[in-house]
């Protein structure tokens, strides 16, 4: 899980390394108002409270993450941190069991604790990933910049895998 990360977050970097400011800070339309740098910003933060409660211990929460605007406003700030994110999957094996602490209620101040695992939180923190890269691809489109990413951006493995296979069956 580490491997595929790792991956996907070097495509990101990929994308930011060939971006403006201007288009990263972009308050896209279709997004109701978001950026691709605020998309990013949040992708990274949720990597980054989890190395952190690998690092010091305790839950993970992904609710009371610091958030760092800088990299919402900076391309080159979100690559440093994806370079951090990177070497710490890098480091060793990410393993052991956590517990993820979240509020799922909008007006209510209850948290839910669960039982969860390092490597199942990788997993969250790549499909949550992929998820705001379709968003961002959205955004991209927007800008007239889609040019910048490959055909399997913001695209889950098993989707791409299903459409393969139904290319194959149908030729």
């Amino acid at each position: 899980m580490q491997r595929e990360c790792k991956e996907n977050l070097d495509s990101i970097a990929s994308l930011l390394e060939k971006m403006s400011s201007e288009h990263y800070q972009f308050p896209s339309n279709y997004l109701s108002g978001a950026s691709i740098g605020q998309h990013i910003r949040h992708i990274l933060e949720f990597y980054t409270c989890l190395s952190q409660a690998y690092r010091e211990g305790g839950a993970i929460n992904y609710d009371l993450r610091k958030r760092t605007l800088l990299l919402e406003q900076d391309p080159r700030a979100a690559i440093a941190l994806i370079r951090q994110v990177g070497h710490w999957l890098e480091s060793a094996p990410i393993t052991g069991a956590v517990t993820l602490v979240a509020a799922y209620a909008v007006n209510a101040d209850k948290t839910c604790t669960i039982p969860s695992s390092f490597q199942r939180e990788l997993a969250y923190c790549l499909e949550h990933s992929i998820h705001h890269q379709a968003l961002i691809k959205i955004g991209l489109f927007e800008q007239g910049i889609s040019d910048l990413i490959d055909p399997h951006f913001g695209i889950a493995p098993s989707t791409i895998k299903f459409r393969r296979q139904r290319s194959t069956e149908s030729t």
